[in-house]
């Protein structure tokens, strides 16, 4: 993992939380935060074309962020049968939702495999998890700069 900036007080309590749990308890863990991601917000149900897809996740993956007063929102779209992938979502929901965009921005990319994740996930699914945070990430870097100019 790269020492770019420490991460945010959450999810580094949560990495530090998976790196020492015994490797069968790292899944449950992460099964359990897959049932911690919140529902999506109605308007995005009704419509799906505000969301970005995440095309390098094998799981359909579809992610929306939402800027209001200095922290940043977001939301996830992951189906019930991608529970792995819905865990990482529900890890990022929980660390980084309310944050601000540059506490976001600063985010390793790769923080996810100082987890203890690549014993249990395939590297098809890690590579998916690296994608989502990139694309999370852009989401983010693109409000921050449309508020700029607009400011």
């Amino acid at each position: 993992m790269t020492d770019a900036a420490p991460l945010p007080e959450k999810l580094q309590y949560i990495v530090t939380l998976f790196k020492s749990a015994p490797k069968t308890l790292r899944l449950q863990a992460l099964l359990e935060y897959s049932k911690k991601l919140p529902p999506l917000p109605e308007k995005y149900v009704e419509h799906p074309e505000f969301m970005q897809p995440v095309p390098e996740c094998t799981s359909p993956f579809f992610l929306v962020t939402e800027q209001e007063g200095g922290g940043v929102n977001m939301h996830f779209k992951v189906p019930e049968e991608a529970p792995t992938v819905r865990g990482y979502a529900g890890i990022l929901h929980e660390a980084l939702s309310g944050q601000s965009p540059e506490t976001i921005l600063s985010v390793p990319d790769d923080f996810y495999l100082n987890m203890g994740l690549t014993e249990l996930i395939t590297p098809m699914r890690l590579r998916g998890m690296g994608a989502i945070l990139r694309r999370l990430k852009s989401d983010v870097q693109a409000h921050t700069q449309q508020t700029h100019t607009q400011g």
